[in-house]
């Protein structure tokens, strides 16, 4: 597939698609968000960790809308038929995903990087909530992810009043995982996808599925789903590479495999 509104670059296993509408500030049109399920779901083809980031000033300031568009735009259709399977490639990505927020990440733009396994931000980033201000309720999954990143009270102020989270309070509210100063960056959230690129990479994908089913099993249901996944780790080529490394004393070789 030819990418118009994205870019996609494979170097060491990495994958990093990057928005690329930067005099648009990265808005999420149409042509965006099929060129996004595409390449999330040919990512495992190409490389063991997706990145996702932003060119130019922006992450991504949300759905694109205009004045004379917005009026015969159908939001249900929209939501269901486009983000909903872009949405869907990301959590159900077998990779670790990393969202590189570089910039602001507002409305549709500040979930989207909330749907990914990890958030690292730029200090000078910041997160909104932008929907009320236009007469919306969040989407793009924020109504699922955002309470359960920071709890109820802070994912109802941040919605009602549409402030601005800077990077910093962002991170201190557990949203995401970390906040970088600016001129470190890009150099961090590289070697933080290169680390995750040598890894274990089916171990990471049994830990994701085991973290997200947490919030719906109750104990029982959760340990045995525990049991079950370890059980696949353990017959895995990276756990006896982890095993002999650890008592040999020396740095592990995964394969991902």
């Amino acid at each position: 597939m030819d990418y118009t509104a994205i870019t996609v670059n494979v170097s060491d296993d990495v994958v990093t698609i990057t928005m690329n509408r930067p005099e648009k500030m990265n808005a999420l049109n149409g042509t965006m968000r099929s060129e996004l399920t595409h390449a999330v779901m040919d990512a495992p083809n190409h490389g063991r960790v997706l990145v996702l980031t932003g060119s130019g000033r922006a992450f991504c300031s949300g759905q694109e809308l205009s004045f004379g568009e917005a009026a015969n735009l159908d939001l249900e259709a929209v939501l269901r038929d486009e983000y909903v399977p872009m949405l869907r490639a990301i959590v159900d990505c077998p990779l670790p995903t990393i969202a590189a927020v570089n910039g602001v990440a507002a409305g549709a733009g500040a979930n989207l990087a909330l749907v990914f396994d990890v958030v690292l931000a730029s200090e000078d980033a910041y997160f909104v909530q932008a929907f009320a201000k236009i007469g919306l309720i969040p989407d793009a999954g924020g109504t699922w992810f955002l309470p359960r990143q920071v709890g109820f009270a802070r994912a109802m102020g941040a919605s009602l009043f549409a402030d601005k989270i800077g990077a910093k309070q962002a991170a201190d509210w557990g949203m995401i995982y970390e906040s970088v100063p600016a001129d470190d960056f890009a150099a961090h959230w590289q070697a933080r996808a290169g680390q995750l690129a040598q890894g274990p990479t089916q171990t990471y994908h049994h830990i994701k599925q085991a973290l997200r089913a947490s919030f719906d099993n109750d104990l029982d249901t959760q340990l045995a789903l525990e049991a079950e996944l370890q059980g696949k780790c353990g017959k895995t080529r990276d756990f006896g590479e982890g095993v002999a490394a650890f008592v040999e004393k020396r740095t592990a070789r995964f394969q991902g495999r």
